[in-house]
């Protein structure tokens, strides 16, 4: 049995692929990116890190592991550090998104090379299982980005979207973010963004593609 045939398996290791790869990338650029704009909060903390036991959160690595859902422990930021908090808060907050967008486009690049070494009939069942695993790593990155790009407390979208409002606006709708939190929790759960997730993942993924031409360009020279 192939390990793509032992579908539990597989989809386990997916999970804890992202869990150890794209969870720590993403903290790991808040924490960066807060560093180089003033904010030196995450770092003294060691999280301006790549380990990933430095960003785990155990109940967010189960549901990651075992559902299709998960989270890291956020990056402890303070907005009074930056010279702009506005701008500060957008900038650390946008880093960690874009950062899985990198990474889906890295493994897209690896999945478009090892697909055109399949198709010139040279691959084997290994291959194919390895470029599969890469069709889904870029998947979950998009997935992940996407999902944190959302103008929604407490996701990383709302604290980009903070630079279209007022501060006196952005700090009532922040007095809810509980609120916010459980309700989006349970819209997750509830499959309300299903549909508009859905059709933004596939968009970008569509943009990955675009962007990733190049690569069938080279390996037809190459095969």
């Amino acid at each position: 049995m192939s390990l793509i045939e032992n579908s539990r398996l597989f989809e386990l290791l997916i999970h804890a692929l992202i869990v150890f790869t794209a969870f720590p990338v993403h903290e790991c650029a808040h924490a960066w990116a807060a560093d180089r704009l003033g904010d030196d909060t995450a770092k003294k903390q060691g999280r301006l890190t790549l380990n990933p036991f430095k960003h785990l959160d155990v109940l967010g690595t189960l549901f990651m592991l075992f559902a299709d859902f998960g989270w890291a422990k956020p990056v402890p930021v303070d907005p009074r550090k930056f010279k702009n908090p506005k701008n500060g808060m957008a900038l650390s907050s946008l880093a960690g998104p874009a950062s899985n967008l990198v990474m889906a486009y890295i493994a897209m690049v690896i999945f478009r090379i090892l697909y055109a070494v399949l198709m010139s009939s040279a691959g084997t069942e290994t291959l194919y299982n390895i470029s599969y695993i890469f069709s889904m790593i870029v998947y979950l990155n998009v997935a992940l980005a996407v999902f944190n790009l959302l103008p929604v407390p407490p996701l990383d979208g709302s604290r980009i979207f903070n630079l279209f409002m007022s501060e006196s606006t952005y700090f009532k709708v922040m007095k809810y973010e509980r609120y916010i939190q459980i309700a989006l929790m349970f819209a997750v759960y509830m499959g309300v963004l299903d549909v508009p997730l859905y059709y933004l993942r596939t968009w970008t993924i569509d943009i990955m593609f675009i962007l990733t031409d190049w690569v069938d360009a080279v390996m037809k020279i190459i095969i």
